[in-house]
């Protein structure tokens, strides 16, 4: 069954560790939209408890929503540009508008924004990584991984 296997996947305290961090991490982009799908494809590539990783997404989009702003308002300091203004009924206007020239009129300003997320990501990561880790090797998990939905070997874990 595909979604047992899910359930199952990735759940030593490693992993399951590593699954959450990236969560919460990657939930709190300040692009809205993108983090869902790029815990998914993380939680695939890297062979990962997907619904632990996209939990963790959905804890972290409060978070998310209070971060936006400080972290467009820090880019545009770090990179020596004036504050930005939001108004967000303007905004709507505008990609009601033009989509197309309302984000590339942005696009700076996005990037900046994911230039200090970006800064600050690997640090946080490493943190949670750790925190979690320590926290979940004290409950009752495997601590290896088992057989994969086909039989084959789960892979190498992270212990």
């Amino acid at each position: 069954m595909p979604l047992q296997a899910q359930l199952r996947q990735g759940v030593t305290p490693s992993k399951l560790a590593l699954a959450l961090a990236l969560g919460l991490v990657v939930g709190v982009v300040p692009v809205l939209g993108v983090s869902t799908a790029v815990c998914a494809l993380l939680a695939t590539a890297l062979r990962l408890n997907q619904p632990a990783i996209q939990v963790a997404n959905y804890v972290a989009y409060p978070l998310q929503l209070l971060l936006i702003i400080p972290t467009f308002q820090a880019g545009a300091r770090i990179f020596g540009r004036p504050p930005i203004t939001f108004d967000f009924a303007r905004l709507q206007a505008e990609l009601d508008a033009d989509t197309l020239g309302t984000v590339g009129r942005y696009l700076a300003d996005v990037l900046r924004a994911l230039a200090v997320w970006g800064a600050l990501a690997p640090l946080v990561f490493g943190l949670l990584y750790l925190l979690l880790r320590a926290l979940l090797s004290r409950l009752p998990l495997p601590r290896t991984e088992g057989p994969g939905p086909t039989g084959a070997p789960g892979g190498p874990g992270l212990d």
